[in-house]
């Protein structure tokens, strides 16, 4: 099934470049720039908010201080507006709405009310720019939303080429001839690993790990150097890893009887508990599916040296079956036959056959296509 989530994304950028061109068309019709557009509504927002702070003192007959002080704050603002300013008349003649005649006169909310509406030219500009900055965010807003769906889409179309690429594969190709030597090189080598693990020395299964992990296709971690260095250098080392690991929960007392010096073996051991629990043999067991020929042939012949230390001659042999193929004609037609095997669910099996895959990746590269026009535009 294709990725639906946000398929709209260009659309809701087209549609929000628009909004802010068609606003900008309207601000180039009246003759304004920005600059003016943000002078008239800032004088607008300005002027409302001192009628709107002063109403109720100004029209209070016995509150002249109030009028007073109303009259100087309007008369500073307005003082202050150039001289060009686009409806400077509309500022004018609200400010007339607002004087009194003389000492009998007061100001009333009709007053108030009439200079309002004198600045509705003013105020026009004001909601024009409201509309113009909220279009702007709703673009930004669009164009984030686009980039997130673009790189869905980029993951989406990955995935979908990454399908095709298995679905090329030859679903009926006898993989066995790959698996079973794997499967049995990867129990038998595990099998070993354990026994070693189990009955060697801890200097010599550490020294073992130790050579493989600078080994660069066994991906071993190195033993810390101060446990290296202590089950090399005393009677402690002579025992399994597993024993130590054993003493290393020991009181004191009772580890005495075990080794010479207990607090060490407990700051040796016990502080690499995790490191020596995790240490298994899969640094050494090949993957399924199978690496590419030239790698799985480098790391055969690495872990040949390796495994032949730790495995009888039938795990070796083994190993070397695999080596050999490598060589083999077939080999890139198996892996990827056993790549597909392993990947793909039956869903996908029934879409690759029904053409379905095909249709949504050229559907997600049209989408993505779009979307970069959009952002590009």
């Amino acid at each position: 099934m294709s990725d639906g989530s946000d398929t709209d994304a260009a659309e809701a950028l087209r549609a929000a470049v628009e909004r802010v061109e068609s606003i900008r068309a309207e601000l180039d019709a009246e003759g304004l720039d920005r600059s003016a557009l943000d002078t008239v509504a800032d004088a607008y927002r300005s002027v409302e908010a001192i009628l709107d702070r002063w109403e109720d003192r100004a029209t209070d007959w016995d509150d002249f201080e109030g009028y007073v002080e109303f009259r100087n704050d309007l008369a500073g603002t307005l003082e202050s507006l150039p001289e060009d300013l686009p409806e400077r008349d509309a500022f004018v003649e609200a400010d007339g709405c607002v004087k009194t005649g003389g000492v009998s006169k007061s100001l009333d909310a009709g007053d108030f009310e009439d200079a309002r509406e004198a600045l509705a030219p003013a105020a026009a500009y004001a909601e024009l720019r409201t509309d113009l900055e909220s279009a702007i965010e709703d673009r930004r807003a669009a164009r984030k939303r686009a980039r997130r769906r673009r790189a869905t889409l980029r993951e989406r179309i990955s995935e979908l080429e990454r399908i095709l690429e298995l679905g090329e594969a030859d679903l009926d190709a006898p993989i066995d001839r790959l698996e079973d030597p794997i499967r049995t090189y990867n129990d038998r080598v595990t099998e070993a690993f354990r026994t070693f693990r189990r009955e060697a020395a801890a200097e010599t299964f550490l020294g073992f790990v130790d050579r493989a992990a600078h080994t660069p296709f066994v991906a071993y971690e190195p033993p810390p150097a101060a446990l290296l260095e202590y089950v090399g250098s005393g009677a402690a080392g002579e025992h399994p890893i597993d024993e130590l690991l054993e003493y290393a929960d020991y009181s004191r007392s009772k580890l005495s009887h075990y080794v010479d010096d207990a607090d060490l073996l407990k700051r040796r051991v016990a502080t690499n508990r995790t490191y020596l629990e995790r240490l298994s043999a899969e640094p050494l067991a090949v993957a399924w599916p199978p690496e590419p020929a030239d790698e799985l042939r480098f790391r055969t012949e690495e872990l040949l040296g390796l495994v032949r230390r730790i495995a009888g001659e039938e795990t070796a042999a083994t190993l070397r079956e695999i080596r050999a193929l490598t060589r083999r004609d077939d080999y890139a037609r198996l892996r990827a036959a056993a790549r597909a095997e392993a990947a793909l669910t039956d869903d996908q099996r029934r879409r690759l056959e029904a053409g379905e895959i095909d249709a949504e990746l050229s559907a997600a590269r049209e989408e993505f296509e779009r979307l970069g026009a959009e952002l590009d535009g």
